[in-house]
Protein backbone atom coordinates (compact mmCIF):
# COMPACT_ATOMS: atom_id res chain seq x y z
CA UNK A 1 0.00 0.00 0.00
CA UNK A 2 1.55 3.29 -1.61
CA UNK A 3 0.50 6.88 -0.10
CA UNK A 4 -1.20 8.53 -3.11
CA UNK A 5 -0.19 11.23 -4.70
CA UNK A 6 -2.82 13.98 -5.01
CA UNK A 7 -1.26 16.48 -6.23
CA UNK A 8 -0.33 14.18 -9.42
CA UNK A 9 -4.07 13.03 -9.15
CA UNK A 10 -5.67 16.81 -8.70
CA UNK A 11 -3.16 17.75 -12.11
CA UNK A 12 -4.74 14.55 -13.97
CA UNK A 13 -8.55 15.85 -12.60
CA UNK A 14 -7.47 19.42 -13.55
CA UNK A 15 -6.87 18.35 -17.26
CA UNK A 16 -9.96 16.26 -17.24
CA UNK A 17 -11.97 19.37 -16.16
CA UNK A 18 -10.39 21.55 -18.44
CA UNK A 19 -10.80 19.31 -21.83
CA UNK A 20 -14.73 19.20 -19.99
CA UNK A 21 -15.24 15.85 -21.81
CA UNK A 22 -18.82 14.58 -21.65
CA UNK A 23 -18.67 11.99 -19.20
CA UNK A 24 -16.42 13.96 -16.74
CA UNK A 25 -17.80 13.20 -13.44
CA UNK A 26 -17.89 9.25 -14.37
CA UNK A 27 -14.42 9.90 -15.59
CA UNK A 28 -13.48 11.23 -12.54
CA UNK A 29 -14.69 8.60 -10.10
CA UNK A 30 -12.94 6.40 -12.00
CA UNK A 31 -9.32 7.86 -11.84
CA UNK A 32 -9.78 8.13 -8.08
CA UNK A 33 -11.37 4.58 -7.49
CA UNK A 34 -7.96 3.93 -9.16
CA UNK A 35 -5.27 6.59 -7.73
CA UNK A 36 -6.10 6.21 -4.27
CA UNK A 37 -6.14 2.39 -2.97
CA UNK A 38 -8.81 3.03 -0.50
CA UNK A 39 -11.64 4.90 -2.52
CA UNK A 40 -13.55 1.96 -3.10
CA UNK A 41 -16.97 3.34 -3.90
CA UNK A 42 -16.58 6.83 -5.68
CA UNK A 43 -19.92 8.77 -6.34
CA UNK A 44 -21.60 11.80 -6.50
CA UNK A 45 -25.16 12.69 -5.11
CA UNK A 46 -26.76 15.79 -7.09
CA UNK A 47 -29.25 17.69 -4.91
CA UNK A 48 -32.68 17.87 -6.52
CA UNK A 49 -33.93 20.96 -5.54
CA UNK A 50 -37.55 20.55 -6.51
CA UNK A 51 -37.66 17.51 -4.29
CA UNK A 52 -35.53 18.48 -1.72
CA UNK A 53 -33.69 15.38 -1.76
CA UNK A 54 -30.02 13.66 -3.40
CA UNK A 55 -30.12 11.67 -6.43
CA UNK A 56 -27.55 9.52 -7.27
CA UNK A 57 -25.11 10.81 -9.99
CA UNK A 58 -22.34 9.04 -11.62
CA UNK A 59 -20.36 6.20 -9.44
CA UNK A 60 -17.51 3.54 -9.35
CA UNK A 61 -17.76 0.64 -7.18
CA UNK A 62 -20.51 -1.85 -6.08
CA UNK A 63 -24.44 -0.87 -7.46
CA UNK A 64 -26.30 0.73 -4.54
CA UNK A 65 -30.32 0.85 -4.00
CA UNK A 66 -29.84 4.36 -2.75
CA UNK A 67 -30.64 6.28 -5.55
CA UNK A 68 -32.76 9.19 -3.44
CA UNK A 69 -31.15 9.93 0.27
CA UNK A 70 -33.84 12.21 2.01
CA UNK A 71 -31.68 15.57 3.37
CA UNK A 72 -30.48 14.60 6.96
CA UNK A 73 -30.38 11.07 6.44
CA UNK A 74 -27.71 9.01 6.61
CA UNK A 75 -23.74 10.88 6.36
CA UNK A 76 -25.00 11.97 2.82
CA UNK A 77 -27.74 13.82 3.85
CA UNK A 78 -26.07 15.09 6.70
CA UNK A 79 -23.65 16.66 4.62
CA UNK A 80 -26.48 18.09 2.15
CA UNK A 81 -28.01 20.18 5.28
CA UNK A 82 -24.77 21.03 7.31
CA UNK A 83 -22.44 21.87 3.71
CA UNK A 84 -19.81 20.43 5.72
CA UNK A 85 -17.42 17.81 4.90
CA UNK A 86 -18.09 14.87 6.92
CA UNK A 87 -15.27 11.97 7.97
CA UNK A 88 -16.57 8.51 9.24
CA UNK A 89 -13.49 6.30 10.30
CA UNK A 90 -16.18 3.76 11.53
CA UNK A 91 -19.71 3.49 10.32
CA UNK A 92 -20.67 1.25 12.75
CA UNK A 93 -20.64 4.03 14.66
CA UNK A 94 -23.09 6.16 13.01
CA UNK A 95 -27.05 6.09 14.49
CA UNK A 96 -28.55 6.96 11.38
CA UNK A 97 -25.74 5.61 8.92
CA UNK A 98 -27.63 3.87 5.66
CA UNK A 99 -25.85 0.83 4.63
CA UNK A 100 -24.50 0.21 1.15
CA UNK A 101 -22.82 -3.06 1.80
CA UNK A 102 -20.66 -4.77 4.60
CA UNK A 103 -17.88 -4.63 3.00
CA UNK A 104 -17.52 -1.30 3.96
CA UNK A 105 -15.69 -0.02 7.18
CA UNK A 106 -15.45 3.98 6.23
CA UNK A 107 -17.51 7.23 4.08
CA UNK A 108 -15.79 10.41 3.87
CA UNK A 109 -18.50 13.06 2.22
CA UNK A 110 -17.19 16.57 0.71
CA UNK A 111 -19.96 19.07 -0.25
CA UNK A 112 -19.34 20.81 -3.61
CA UNK A 113 -20.74 24.69 -2.57
CA UNK A 114 -21.35 27.41 -4.57
CA UNK A 115 -21.92 30.71 -3.08
CA UNK A 116 -22.56 29.39 -0.10
CA UNK A 117 -25.31 26.82 -1.34
CA UNK A 118 -24.93 23.35 -1.30
CA UNK A 119 -25.42 21.91 -4.83
CA UNK A 120 -23.86 18.17 -4.84
CA UNK A 121 -21.45 16.18 -3.29
CA UNK A 122 -18.40 13.40 -3.43
CA UNK A 123 -19.26 10.47 -1.48
CA UNK A 124 -16.40 7.76 -0.75
CA UNK A 125 -16.57 4.60 0.47
CA UNK A 126 -13.83 2.88 1.66
CA UNK A 127 -13.26 -1.12 2.70
CA UNK A 128 -10.00 -0.22 5.12
CA UNK A 129 -10.52 0.50 8.82
CA UNK A 130 -9.93 4.36 9.32
CA UNK A 131 -8.20 5.49 6.00
CA UNK A 132 -9.25 9.12 6.00
CA UNK A 133 -6.90 11.90 6.97
CA UNK A 134 -6.96 15.49 6.91
CA UNK A 135 -5.08 15.13 3.63
CA UNK A 136 -7.63 13.41 2.09
CA UNK A 137 -9.85 15.93 2.92
CA UNK A 138 -8.02 18.89 2.04
CA UNK A 139 -7.70 16.94 -1.61
CA UNK A 140 -11.16 16.42 -2.36
CA UNK A 141 -12.24 19.64 -1.32
CA UNK A 142 -9.70 20.82 -4.15
CA UNK A 143 -12.11 18.29 -6.67
CA UNK A 144 -15.06 19.44 -5.27
CA UNK A 145 -14.05 23.24 -6.30
CA UNK A 146 -13.19 22.52 -9.36
CA UNK A 147 -16.04 21.06 -10.09
CA UNK A 148 -18.40 23.86 -9.14
CA UNK A 149 -19.80 23.93 -12.65
CA UNK A 150 -20.72 20.81 -13.42
CA UNK A 151 -23.67 21.34 -11.29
Amino acid sequence: MTTPNFDEVLLKITELVETNPVNLLFQICELLKKEVYHYDWVGFYILDQDKNELVLGPFVGKPTPHIHISLGKGICGQVAEMGKTMVVQDVTQVENYISCGLDIQSEIVVPVMKNGRFLAELDIDSHSPAPFNSEDSIFLAKVCDLLVDCF
